[in-house]
């Protein structure tokens, strides 16, 4: 057994670059971990095969006087959120090909690792206003959480990795934030904070969100601004926010469960026979 594999309960992380990443929320997670806290690379998955080069560029970077080309690949990160609570992530732009052997090789690195849960992350640009928390998707596989719809339509790599993690007995988990489309593919880390508190809550650890709220405050300032300089968009806005509000009554409404419900209804009733005397 590895040493890696030797930590308690280890959980994997994955994030996408491509589709399923709108405005960089979801594969930022990961950046911001990898950055805030202590990391190392352990395991990589080679390009060769799983990409088209003409989508996925490799890029070229000249450092102390040679150039090196740099070559789209999978990472896999051991991450130390403190010296008893490690946690792996993988990040990789999201493969052209063979997506099935893709996640076999994905899931057999993470059975390497004794990976006991393994949860997929993503962001899509949706009808939603910035002035409001981000709405959030969470489903795993004990439950249908916080946010989540049944779906039927085109998915992307997290979605499949989801499934086949599902498929080879890994319990699994899915988290989707949703970014205004009005707002561009300027980085959101409004997204990303929704994303690591959705993951800290999953896991049960707090995470130091650092100086990713004052940039979020301030992506959340610069919306409102284009907002305001702009009467059509206001208005639109404007309209998100009334369906999202609504929406929100809607759903509490729905969790008070029959008591609570009842007793809408007689004060309800109470209140219509008052008005009647």
């Amino acid at each position: 057994m590895s040493e890696e594999a030797q930590m308690s309960n280890p959980v994997l992380i994955a994030a996408f670059e491509g589709w399923n990443d709108a405005c960089q929320a979801a594969t930022n997670v990961i950046r911001y971990l990898v950055g805030r806290y202590e990391s190392r690379e352990i395991r990589h998955i080679s390009c060769d095969g799983y990409y088209d080069y003409q989508v996925a560029r490799p890029m070229m970077c000249h450092a102390a006087g040679y150039a090196n080309l740099i070559w789209p690949q999978t990472t896999f990160y051991d991450i130390a959120l403190s010296p008893q609570y490690h946690l792996y992530a993988q990040i990789a732009p999201e493969p052209n090909y063979r997506w099935r052997q893709y996640c076999n090789e994905s899931l057999a690195i993470a059975e390497e690792l004794d990976v006991n849960q393994i949860i997929t992350m993503g962001s899509m640009f949706s009808d939603c206003p910035h002035t409001r928390p981000l709405p959030l998707s969470i489903s795993d596989s004990k439950c249908q959480c916080e946010g989540d719809r049944e779906y039927n339509g085109p998915v992307g790599i997290p979605t499949v990795l989801d499934v086949a993690a599902a498929d080879q007995g890994f319990a699994h988990a899915s988290m989707w934030v949703s970014i205004p489309q009005y707002l561009g593919s300027d980085e959101c880390a409004a997204g990303t904070i929704r994303l690591l508190h959705a993951l800290g809550k999953h896991i049960g650890y707090t995470f130091d969100t650092g100086d990713l709220q004052s940039k979020a405050e301030q992506w959340k300032a610069q919306a409102s601004v284009l907002v305001r300089c702009n009467d059509q968009l206001g208005d639109y806005v404007s309209h998100l926010e009334h369906e999202y509000d609504l929406k929100k009554k809607a759903d509490e409404e729905a969790s008070l469960g029959a008591p609570q419900a009842e007793q809408l209804v007689r004060e309800a009733e109470d209140y219509l026979r008052q008005m009647g005397e």
